[in-house]
């Protein structure tokens, strides 16, 4: 079973993301930032990342170059309310930027298409 990783401030949207994975069949980890989330990075192999960019702390472009240098080749999906941080070249490294919203049916596409 595939592995991923959300990382979100918001426990609302940690709780939709992770209840729309799991549904798909993906066990999933949530966690509230990005010190959380390279933590949790140093005792489990994930297949994919899904980070928000304005969170307490660590804000997502710092996670993002934090989790690449971990591990170059992990897949990670931005997902922000904020279309501006698509123009920021920290996030270019990103394999997808998807704008939050209620339609579930972009994220579920984007996951299925990194992940197969």
């Amino acid at each position: 079973m595939k592995k991923i990783l959300v990382v979100d401030d918001e426990e609302h949207i940690r709780q939709l993301y992770q209840e729309e994975l799991e549904d798909m069949g993906f066990e999933v980890t949530s966690v509230p930032g990005g010190a959380e989330a390279l933590a949790a990075m140093d005792g489990t192999k994930f297949d994919l990342v899904t980070l928000d960019m304005r969170m307490k702390g660590m804000d997502g472009i710092e996670t993002l170059r934090k989790m690449k240098e971990k591990d170059k080749t992990l897949p990670v999906i931005i997902a922000s309310a904020y279309e501006e941080y698509k123009q920021d070249f920290g996030s270019w490294c990103s394999e997808a930027y998807i704008v939050k919203s209620s339609d579930m049916a972009s994220f579920r596409d984007t996951i299925k298409k990194i992940l197969g």
